[in-house]
């Protein structure tokens, strides 16, 4: 017997299902207002170099001071990074003058003036992390994505060994704490240290609600679980432009970011753990309960299972033993599997990162452009539930992708002066990198047997996590050539994609349980059966 057998005489989808659903989906809405809160965090709005009051500038108005203080980039405006050693009266009777002597411009001496009327205050403007000291302020995502790496790689592992439900727990109240933390830091050192170790916990957080969610529920409706909990990492995302609207100032975003995971801790407590997992390490009798309260609450009174069917489950040769990341590359299938997904992992992030933190250049404010590249994501997944059942996982997958990437690099030959062509492209761009981010969580959930799947999401995820976490230093490459990001993303973006070719199909496909499942090939199992017999995936890599 195979648990999906089990499953359909659960109920398959039913009341049971919808609740850990609900709850995993409102659990899921933290993610991203950590993972994209670099944008308002860590935002730099305008500023130029501090003036020291003189007496010869009484009778001056401040443009007037600024104008004899501070030279004039190539564009007309100010520059934020220089000053004039000597006020340079002679520009207030032809400004258009600008000294040619460079000896005279210096490097700001004094600090710098912020415009406050955009944002109360963020880590640029508290430790001043502008000009030189540029590189530290996107190094503090970074140190966050730093921090999701090695969680993905601990979280992936502990999971499988503990449990999909006590390492969520784990994550959550260690992501409160962090979080909180950060809120109270006093210096820029406690704020990268406090940010990497919320990005350690909320790793786990990020790998172990979907497949928690994926493993109590029957073939037919994996689509829709995968799609519609990521469709609420969307809602936290609209939702992280309403907060940082309302919050202007950065201690209390970061707490009101922080806070939902108190609620998320609360409603965790009803969650079961993943019965799947249970009977893979041989806790039969737990199974047993949880499976009988998963028949009771979807009206299935006359479901009866044997503990001793469970045993037998359990010690299957495709159930037990102890696997880690090195058993992800020990067999044929499986290594070839690890190193596509490990790079078409590491393209939909970087992407998607070099997207989702370039909100300027678009004619939008910050908050319409966070909120804007939020809701486009809900119709992209909106297509791609119909789109991966009809034209399968692995089309989806290169295709978005590689779409993805056009965008980006149609976005590089169009000029600035059209912002509203900029606007639709970088629009639909970032729909393209959400359906392949959508997509990929699904899929990579689907390659992997029961018993290896949280180390395959551990590792797929720290490949993830090492774009995230080089896609904001990427930006600095606008010093070598002002185009050499956009150009970066769109490459990594379409070779990756190209890459997803090279995957197997898992559309109708049971999930695999063991290694042998997906080694050994056996025949595909048509689209409306109920409980399918497993696909290997050896028998689909051609």
């Amino acid at each position: 017997m195979k648990f999906e057998d089990l499953l359909v005489e659960t109920g398959g989808f039913g009341r049971f299902q919808i609740l850990i659903l609900a709850t995993l989906c409102l659990t899921r809405i933290n993610l991203p207002m950590h993972f994209l809160l670099h944008n308002f965090l860590a935002a730099t709005p305008s500023h130029h170099c501090a003036i020291p009051h003189q007496e010869a500038f009484v009778n001056l108005t401040v443009e007037e001071v600024l104008l004899i203080s501070i030279p004039r980039k190539p564009d007309g405006t100010f520059s934020s990074c220089e000053m004039f050693s000597q006020p340079q009266f002679h520009l207030l009777l032809n400004s258009s003058l600008q000294p040619e002597n460079k000896s005279i411009v210096q490097p700001c001496q004094h600090g710098w003036v912020y415009d406050r009327s955009q944002f109360t205050s963020t880590i640029s403007t508290q430790w001043d992390l502008v000009c030189e000291q540029r590189g530290l302020n996107q190094a503090t995502a970074t140190f966050f994505f730093i921090g999701v790496t090695i969680g993905a790689v601990v979280f992936g592992y502990l999971s499988d060994r503990f449990g999909r439900k006590s390492m969520l727990q784990l994550s959550l109240v260690c992501s409160m704490v962090f979080g909180m933390l950060s809120a109270a830091s006093v210096s820029y050192t406690m704020l990268a240290i406090t940010r990497t170790l919320t990005g350690v916990a909320l790793s786990g957080l990020s790998l172990i609600v979907l497949p928690l969610g994926m493993e109590w529920v029957d073939i037919q409706h994996r689509t829709f679980i995968g799609i519609l909990i990521s469709i609420f990492w969307s809602v936290g995302n609209m939702l992280l432009a309403l907060a940082a609207y309302l919050v202007r100032e950065w201690h209390w975003l970061l707490v009101a970011v922080t806070g939902p995971c108190l609620l998320s801790i609360i409603c965790l407590w009803w969650v079961p753990e993943s019965a799947r997992w249970l009977i893979a390490k041989g806790k039969v009798k737990q199974a047993h309960r949880h499976l009988l309260t998963c028949a009771r609450m979807n009206g299935r009174k006359d479901f009866a299972v044997s503990t001793e069917a469970l045993t037998r489950m359990a010690t299957d040769k495709n159930m037990g033993g102890n696997y880690s990341c090195i058993s992800l590359f020990r067999t044929p299938v499986l290594r070839k599997i690890s190193l596509c997904s490990g790079v078409v992992w590491f393209g939909v992030a970087f992407s998607y990162y070099g997207m989702s933190m370039n909100l300027t250049g678009f004619g939008l404010s910050i908050y319409l452009s966070q909120f804007v590249f939020g809701i486009i994501e809900i119709p992209a997944k909106i297509v791609m539930y119909w789109l991966v059942n009809r034209v399968g996982r692995r089309q989806s997958q290169a295709w978005t992708l590689i779409l993805a990437g056009v965008c980006i690099g149609a976005n590089i030959t169009i000029p600035k002066s059209f912002t509203s062509l900029r606007s639709v492209v970088a629009t639909v761009g970032k729909g393209f990198s959400e359906a392949a981010f959508t997509t990929v969580f699904l899929y990579t959930s689907e390659l992997y047997p029961t018993i290896l799947r949280q180390n395959g999401m551990g590792y797929t995820s720290f490949m993830a996590r090492l774009g995230g976490a080089l896609a904001p230093l990427v930006f600095l490459l606008d010093e070598v050539w002002q185009s050499l990001p956009e150009v970066t993303y769109c490459s990594v973006a379409v070779c990756s994609g190209a890459v997803a070719f090279l995957l197997p199909e898992t559309l109708n496909v049971r999930l695999p349980e063991g290694i042998e499942d997906v080694e050994k090939p056996q025949v595909k199992a048509p689209p409306e059966a109920s409980a399918p017999e497993g696909v290997p995936l050896q028998a689909l890599l051609k």
